[in-house]
């Protein structure tokens, strides 16, 4: 199974979104874990890759098992690890082969075009306490087609 790291910048209630090349999608900037790398460690070095800068106080938001299925087959699934980093230093890459870099309101997270799984994802972690954790069902068009959240909240 596929082990997936992604970090969240937040800044001056602005969020550092990569939009992808093949659908236009917005993700926040992560990749595939290497082998013996800790989650922390992967969604840092992805980052660091994707953006060109330094995340800050930086917290695991989410946890998650995203399935892909042809009817009732599961034809692809992994693991994916998001954090969010409470500030950055340095000034982030315009584009990359990765896609196109910018800050967006944490509003618009909303409404970009992103998979409804990120959404879910993304709107919890820039404004909510605690971790979520959950499975995300998708066709293999990427049309979800079920999910399943939890989530902790520390007191």
């Amino acid at each position: 199974m596929q082990r997936i790291a992604n970090l969240l910048a937040i800044k001056d209630n602005k969020v550092l979104l990569l939009q992808k090349p093949r659908r236009g999608w917005f993700v926040a900037p992560g990749g595939k874990m290497e082998s013996g790398e800790s989650i922390y460690e992967a969604a840092i070095r992805e980052f660091q890759e994707e953006t060109n800068v330094i995340p800050h106080d930086i917290h695991l938001k989410g946890v998650f098992t995203m399935v892909i299925k042809s009817g009732d087959r599961v034809v692809d699934e992994w693991m994916l690890y998001t954090f969010v980093a409470k500030g950055v230093e340095g000034t982030p890459f315009e584009e990359t082969r990765e896609g196109k870099l910018a800050w967006h309101t944490i509003e618009s997270l909303k409404t970009l075009p992103m998979a409804q799984g990120d959404r879910t994802n993304l709107v919890f972690a820039s404004t909510k306490q605690g971790i979520q954790y959950g499975t995300f069902e998708y066709t293999q068009d990427f049309e979800l087609i079920s999910e399943t959240i939890q989530m902790s909240i520390e007191q």
